[in-house]
């Protein structure tokens, strides 16, 4: 799996960061597209590089000693289908609680988008188990991403 850097998202705004995420032929479903569980798959690829791996080059490493999802949603905008180049996943902050955070993604193209989905997560005590709040060097970290959420157009359709 090929592991893109972070890029600044507009002026002024956090940043988002990049996976590109290979596609299998077996993510295809009988109408010849990615059936809609493997989005969750890319979702969670993209997320652990995020905040696993770069977090750990960060020098944050609480997140992958144990964060769970509380909530997803995702909206399809167009099929996707099976090809070598794998898809661009970006995946930002839209909000950051005492002991959850909302991150959001784009599954796209350059010029084609596929999906935007969104996850509420929850740092979580293993041993204890129950959530944790959210500790400092994790909102340092978390604040990198954070953008305003986009505001819904009114009848609008991809």
């Amino acid at each position: 799996m090929r592991r893109d850097e972070e890029e600044p998202a507009a002026a002024s705004a956090g940043r988002r960061h990049v996976y590109l995420c290979p596609l299998r032929w077996a993510d295809m479903d009988s109408y010849g597209h990615v059936n809609n569980v493997e989005y969750l798959r890319y979702l969670e690829q993209a997320r652990v590089d995020w905040m696993f791996e770069t977090a750990r080059e960060a020098g944050v490493e609480q997140f992958s000693l144990g964060t769970v999802v509380a909530r997803h949603e995702i909206e399809y905008k167009r099929p996707l289908v099976y090809r070598a180049a794998p898809v661009r996943v970006e995946i930002w902050v839209t909000k950051i609680n005492a002991a959850s955070f909302t991150c959001a993604y784009e599954v796209r193209d350059e010029d084609v988008l596929y999906a935007v989905a969104q996850t509420t997560l929850v740092p979580f005590d293993l041993a204890a188990q129950r959530p944790r709040r959210i500790l400092p060097e994790e909102n340092f970290y978390l604040r990198q991403y954070l953008q305003e959420p986009a505001a819904p157009e009114a009848g609008r359709r991809a």
